[in-house]
């Protein structure tokens, strides 16, 4: 009580500082330091700046509470500090020097056993957790009256302030400043206080902390445990992440490598199996973690790339037809199919025919390559006239296969081979020459005539 500072700034160059440090102070309550100051010269030039720090636990100066450059008389303030047991502080009363001649002065300190009655006295303010992204909203509750004169903000130390977002007037003793931090991230993290600037001084709250939190993110790709058709079996392989926790959910994302199809189901194991898929097709496959708060979500890990296996092919193909039949070839179509039939990506389609040659059944196979066409067909040559040809399609991928139904052509007849030349016999009369021989090898047909 009763601390005296007078700084005459003739002959002092621009920057100098003087500095009046109060004693430590450690209360459970707010204290009302009520002090007269000083700060004038003749020429009407500001002598220097009156800068007030209320530093905390003997940690960084931090920015001024309070300031002035000129005042013509003496003038009072009162600091209402709200910094609360078992925190201390110190008030630090500084003055800069401008380089003009004239005085400053601090004088009658008092560090007063009631509340200020010019400038409200702020409650505990209390730390405020959120996620990054997110508007960290402190509330800055205070005893006392506001109004549209005073100057209120949320002070940081080393991080940037926060301007005034909405201030609720209860009565003529109680108001709340709510202050937001927007889009917050770890830069933003660390310690700030309410303050409010009056006519009459300044109020300055405890300090209280932002945290951050990073959304967790897990460091690894999933792990394929085995594969089906339409199934994957995955390990979430979570355990190291990127980020903060506690982990509270845990969520499969997967999408098809090619298109914009994808889904999220929740996952409360280590591992997943993913259902309901199709049969050879690429997925991509994340983990996301969510943590406590809003927007606790983190962004998806890195992906597994796996595909499904083949499943065996729905059915055969259908509606098998003929197209042309000539003496020695057979053009068949069917009914055009895809995906939804195949199951696979990879397939083959095999034209299976037989038909009886000299007495032996005769079986070959031929794969077509017109299975990606609107009007599929396909020929088959080289067979025997006048014959019957049994064929069938077979449609195959790595996982099994399927048949159409069967269909028997006969081939169209052709120009019979030669009379063999040694079956021909020949008996003479007087009249007549009677001959005889044996059918042609390949009739190819059936013979209407033979002329001679």
């Amino acid at each position: 009580s009763g601390s005296f500072m007078l700084v005459n700034t003739s002959g002092r160059y621009a920057g100098q500082k003087a500095h009046l440090l109060m004693p430590h102070l450690k209360e459970n309550d707010t204290h009302c330091i009520d002090f007269h100051y000083y700060v004038s010269s003749k020429s009407g030039s500001s002598p220097g700046t009156l800068n007030i720090y209320v530093k905390v636990n003997d940690g960084p100066i931090g920015n001024p509470v309070w300031n002035t450059s000129i005042t013509p008389t003496w003038g009072r303030a009162e600091l209402a500090i709200s910094t609360f047991w078992p925190n201390f502080y110190q008030v630090v009363f500084e003055v800069v020097t401008s380089g003009h001649a004239g005085y400053v002065a601090i004088d009658e300190v008092k560090v007063l056993g009631h509340p200020c009655t010019k400038t409200p006295h702020f409650l505990r303010l209390q730390s405020v957790e959120v996620n990054a992204g997110q508007f960290a909203t402190f509330q800055c509750t205070a005893n006392g009256g506001t109004d549209s004169s005073d100057r209120l903000w949320l002070q940081g130390i080393y991080v940037r302030d926060a301007p005034l977002k909405d201030i609720r007037v209860f009565n003529f003793r109680r108001f709340v400043a709510l202050f937001s931090v927007v889009n917050a991230t770890k830069r933003d993290a660390g310690n700030y206080r309410c303050m409010i600037r009056t006519e009459g001084g300044v109020g300055v709250s405890n300090y209280a902390e932002l945290i951050v939190k990073e959304p967790p993110v897990p460091i690894a790709p999933p792990q394929l445990s085995s594969v089906g058709a339409t199934y994957l079996w995955i390990q979430l392989n979570a355990n190291s992440i990127n980020g903060d926790g506690p982990i509270i959910q845990r969520e499969v994302e997967y999408r098809t490598s090619s298109g914009s199809w994808y889904d999220i189901q929740p996952v409360d194991s280590t591992s997943y199996k993913i259902g309901h898929l199709d049969p050879d097709t690429e997925y991509e496959i994340s983990v996301l973690l969510t943590r406590p708060g809003e927007g606790g979500t983190g962004s998806p890990g890195p992906p597994l790339k796996t595909r499904t296996k083949c499943a065996d092919p729905m059915r055969g193909p259908r509606k098998l037809e003929v197209v042309e039949i000539k003496s020695r070839q057979i053009t068949i179509c069917w009914e055009p199919f895809g995906y939804n039939v195949t199951r696979c990506h990879r397939y083959n389609l095999t034209v299976h025919y037989r038909y009886q040659a000299g007495g032996q059944e005769q079986v070959r196979e031929e794969v077509s390559w017109d299975t990606e066409s609107s009007h599929p067909q396909h020929t088959i040559t080289n067979l025997s006239p006048y014959t019957n040809v049994s064929i069938k399609l077979i449609l195959m991928n790595p996982e099994g296969r399927k048949e159409s139904q069967e269909l028997v052509v006969q081939t169209d007849e052709d120009v019979p081979s030669a009379v063999p030349l040694e079956s021909i016999q020949g008996s003479t009369f007087e009249e007549k020459i009677f001959l005889q021989w044996r059918e042609p090898v390949q009739t190819y047909g059936v013979i209407t005539l033979y002329e001679v």
